[in-house]
């Protein structure tokens, strides 16, 4: 039966904890969602735009009333819960409704801080923290026109610059000596008060409230220090406070938030908390790129498969305040024990900041010119040297026209912080999905979802790969001549329709060449097998004539056969049999390979079966597109140097994916330490050892296209380097195009992309779930052939290779 999860607040950060709850487990819970307003859940992010007046609540609904329908979630709006009665697990309603639990959320969020002084409760006094403010502002500036905003903080300039762009006169108040002390260095902030006085704003610095006045409403502020204003409209933007008040009352641990651990768990079993209303480590996050963080973390916690725990977030902010852009990140702040790196250009505006402590980069400001953001954040979170820092970075802005920052952006470089989204990932979507605008871009991959703030960057992606001078990205690529479809196109064909065959495919969608050809043939057979593993019968005509006869064909026409020898470690018994079976049958070569195997060069066509019943050894898959060895070092049973066991685990991985057949050939290697001597970084699978653990490279080549490896990640056990390699075998047999090497589709799809795929434990599982499927289903097809008489007599002894295949 479904277990009973309870989600108390209806904003982003539990929702969006919600939809990774359904992405892990769609039928493990029955959900329900009390949430305090009359609304779906909608993006609190973008209020400003709809204090501005130019957007509805429609346009910033982030989950439509149809959505909590379709994904069977009960949602009662405008409800709120008063109870919780932790004995029991349920929860009552200000409505008198009782639900019970086995699993609870708070996620609450947070209450608008307004001051206690006196006047603060007259009517044209407001908070800006839901869309009923927004509401009540437009009413007010259609009747008044001298607005104060207190707080001069990012919530409080948003509401300022929304209240100018309703026509009335703005007043500022901070109590600070300069604006968004949170998020900017007194220099940047200065020049943003430049910019917002040009737009209009009146900014009033160290000024603290004394009371607001006024005869039946607000009609003004006056400080501590005798002074006042005029106001017919107050903002209270001076803050927020974590609401805790229903967790306080039912008994769980509260500090300044509910206190969490860093898988979001409260004091008391099956109560957790997300989002504002969180306390972890001490720490209360207000940004969303953090919450997000932490839904995931939650999400795989209450599914029960916990993963990588919650240990705090590098704050960043990239924002556009009152439409300037501003950039912060780390320790942003001169210190002790601080340098910083600067550009000051007063006269264009720009301001940019580079804080390192003991030679490593911790923090940033960028003011005007925040194209570089992203990258110094990661920076920043890797802990790089100062080394690393590019002195371009501090270069005079030379952007050549619109589009040009897009252009210059890596596939690597994150477009949406606040969704992790990169610009490989939104160049990759639009290619393969055929997207035109923003919209269809945010719907498919998160970007611009959040806070808006990247939605230009993403429009001059699209213009970028879809403008007049077209790019490999919008240039579709069909499989062959024979046919107008791509191969996305035909492998949504073959699930929908449940094609069997290649003949079935061939015919079914309309192939110009009813026999296709020697490009399209294989590739069908390729995809047939990995989309129906174990269902699929290989089809012999349609394999390149190495695959065909499971060996490879040489210059004189003779084949090589090479055995399997795990790890590139063999024993006594094996070499006294390879050499047994040389003489019997007069092998005019042996030779050691580079992948650590011994080759028996020369052999005839009709000797093949008889050779590999004589060796009794597995096939190497030497002529596959496949996994063909995996080279090791002696590691530290024997080093000196060796770190780690690299041949053991060098023989598990060969024995765990040998005969999975791939896009195209896959080398693997272990090295026991970064002297490397295994060559590591320029396999398909790189292995490395290090005091701790192992690193696990990808997309070498060390063919005629040389390229070092890319680091994908750093793990501690043996078993995280077979799941980590399992998936991405997998999600390279799922997504590659047939003979592209893991090579060319790393640097097509991207490594950000494929890391956004295989740290999503949900993707992985399931990732490694079709592999298994796929492992399950391979034989050994030298036995195979050894002991069926008909495959011989067939592929043997009476036909010959029908026409001259292209072996690669």
């Amino acid at each position: 039966m479904k277990r009973k999860l309870v989600l108390i607040g209806n904003g982003m950060a539990g929702v969006r904890c919600i939809e990774e709850i359904l992405k892990l487990d769609r039928e493990a819970f029955e959900i329900t969602i009390f949430g305090s307003e009359p609304h779906p859940n909608y993006n609190r992010i973008l209020l400003s735009k709809v204090l501005q007046g130019d957007t509805r609540l429609d346009d910033i609904t982030l989950n439509s009333w149809e959505w909590y329908e379709r994904n069977g979630i009960r949602l009662f709006a405008g409800e709120t819960v008063t109870e919780v009665d932790i004995k029991r697990r349920l929860v009552r309603t200000d409505r008198g409704r009782v639900v019970e639990y086995d699993e609870l959320i708070f996620a609450t969020g947070s209450n608008p801080f307004i001051l206690p002084v006196p006047g603060a409760d007259l009517p044209g006094v407001t908070a800006f923290r839901d869309i009923q403010d927004c509401e009540r502002m437009i009413e007010y500036a259609k009747t008044y026109k001298k607005a104060a905003v207190i707080g001069g903080g990012l919530l409080g300039l948003e509401a300022a610059r929304g209240l100018l762009h309703l026509g009335m006169d703005v007043d500022v108040i901070h109590i600070f000596d300069y604006l968004m002390e949170r998020q900017l260095d007194p220099t940047a902030s200065k020049l943003l008060q430049r910019e917002l006085e040009k737009q209009g704003m009146n900014v009033l610095l160290r000024k603290e409230t004394a009371e607001l006045f006024g005869n039946g409403r607000v009609e003004g502020v006056r400080f501590k220090d005798g002074t006042s204003i005029a106001a017919d409209l107050v903002v209270m933007a001076v803050g927020i406070r974590p609401n805790v008040d229903l967790a306080r009352r039912s008994g769980i641990e509260v500090n300044r938030g509910i206190v969490v651990n860093d898988y979001l768990e409260t004091s008391v079993p099956h109560i957790y908390a997300v989002g504002e209303c969180a306390e972890h480590r001490g720490v209360v996050y207000g940004l969303v790129a953090p919450l997000y963080e932490q839904g995931k973390v939650l999400a795989e916690a209450i599914c029960g498969r916990k993963g990588k725990p919650y240990e705090g977030s590098v704050v960043a902010t990239q924002l556009k305040v009152s439409g300037v852009d501003v950039f912060s990140a780390g320790e942003f702040m001169d210190g002790e024990g601080t340098e910083s790196i600067k550009l000051y250009d007063e006269a264009r505006s720009v301001y940019k900041k580079v804080v390192v402590r003991q030679g490593k980069i911790v923090g940033a400001v960028l003011f005007g010119d925040t194209s570089e953001g992203r990258k110094l954040f990661d920076m920043i979170q890797r802990g790089d040297s100062v080394e690393a820092l590019s002195l371009s970075l501090f270069a005079p802005t030379a952007l050549g026209g619109k589009g040009s920052l897009a252009a210059a952006m890596a596939d690597t470089d994150v477009v949406c912080g606040c969704n992790g989204v990169t610009k490989g990932a939104i160049c990759q979507a639009i290619a393969e999905h055929g997207l035109k605008t923003v919209a269809e871009v945010r719907d498919y991959t998160n970007a611009s979802r959040s806070c808006g703030g990247c939605k230009g960057l993403v429009a001059e992606l699209l213009e970028h790969m879809l403008g007049e001078e077209a790019n490999r990205y919008t240039v579709k690529e069909t499989i062959c001549g024979c046919t107008d479809l791509s191969r996305e196109e035909v492998l949504e064909a073959i699930e929908q329709r449940r094609l069997m065959t290649v003949k079935e495919v061939m015919s079914v969608l309309g192939w110009k060449n009813e026999e296709g050809c020697s490009k399209c043939r294989p590739a069908l057979n390729y995809y047939l097998g990995m989309l129906y593993p174990g269902e699929y019968d290989e089809e012999a005509e349609s394999l390149f004539v190495n695959e065909r006869l499971h060996a490879n064909i040489q210059a004189d026409g003779t084949y090589s056969v090479v055995p399997r020898i795990y790890g590139g470690v063999t024993t006594a018994e094996q070499l006294r049999n390879i050499a047994d079976v040389a003489e019997k049958y007069n092998v005019p070569m042996i030779k050691i390979t580079g992948g650590q195997r011994i080759d028996l060069l020369g052999v005839k066509k009709e000797d093949l079966p008889r050779i590999w019943a004589d060796l009794g050894m597995p096939s190497g898959y030497a002529y596959a597109k496949a996994l063909r060895t995996v080279k090791t070092c002696v590691g530290k049973q024997f080093c000196r140097f060796g770190t780690q066991d690299s041949t053991g685990l060098g023989i598990r991985m060969e024995q765990t994916f040998e005969r999975l057949k791939t896009p195209h050939k896959v080398k693997m290697a272990v090295s026991a330490c970064p002297r490397n001597c295994a060559e590591s970084g320029i396999k398909d699978v790189g292995i490395v050892g290090v005091e701790g653990g192992w690193e696990i490279y990808v997309g070498g080549n060390g063919g005629t296209h040389l390229r070092a490896a890319d680091l994908l990640c750093t793990v501690k056990t043996e078993d995280e380097v077979i799941e980590m390699t399992g998936a991405f075998l997998q999600y390279y047999r799922e997504s590659a195009h047939y003979l592209e090497r893991t090579s060319k589709w790393v640097e097509r799809v991207g490594l950000e992309h494929i890391r956004e795929v295989l740290f999503d434990v949900e993707t992985r599982r399931a990732l490694l779930e079709r592999l298994h499927k796929a492992l399950s289903a391979t034989k050994d097809p030298w036995r195979e052939i050894v002991e069926n008489e008909r495959l011989q007599q067939m592929l043997f002894r009476d036909i010959g290779d029908k026409e001259p295949v292209p072996v690669e």
